[in-house]
């Protein structure tokens, strides 16, 4: 194959995979007026309970309650990023929510609501120890946000033992 062919194949097969992330992201975006979409919802509800297993209530409702309350929290915070992080936030999730952007990125075959807890797992460590950057960097983000949203209401902190922030005296 000659160099010219093969530098078309390329440029034609990145411009193919742009136009289909875009049409994905704007099918079914992560983020709409500032807030988490369906789409984006189910992704995180369902990483926030993979990574936070151990920390988050036992008890089902109980459970339900706190993954609702990390939710809310990541609404908050996704409406407070600057716009071309809350483009690149918003891109992330609906490529995550796309069956091929699923199994492309995460490895996760299942859908994430009737993925098993043990799947989850494993499709983020996955992504965490990838060769990768762009794997590395999308489960950097998923757990910073995550843990970050959830560990910032004080009724969390009580279960990991931590009483809160010192006084401070003038």
């Amino acid at each position: 194959m000659q160099r010219r062919t093969l530098l078309k194949l390329g440029l034609a097969s990145a411009a193919v995979l742009s136009v289909a992330g875009g049409a994905i992201a704007l099918l079914q975006p992560g983020l709409a007026d500032s807030r988490l979409t369906p789409a984006g919802r189910a992704v995180f509800a369902a990483v926030g309970r993979a990574i936070l297993e151990g920390s988050l209530p036992v008890e089902a409702a109980a459970q339900q309650r706190a993954v609702a309350g990390l939710l809310e929290r990541i609404d908050g915070l996704a409406g407070s990023l600057p716009p071309h992080a809350q483009a690149e936030l918003s891109q992330l999730l609906a490529l995550l929510h796309s069956a091929a952007g699923r199994r492309a990125l995460a490895g996760l075959t299942t859908d994430w609501p009737q993925a098993s807890l043990p799947e989850i797992q494993q499709a983020l460590q996955s992504m965490r120890l990838s060769s990768l950057s762009l794997r590395q960097q999308a489960y950097q983000a998923l757990h910073d946000i995550v843990g970050g949203a959830y560990y910032s209401d004080p009724s969390t902190w009580a279960r990991l033992g931590y009483p809160g922030p010192i006084p401070v005296t003038a």
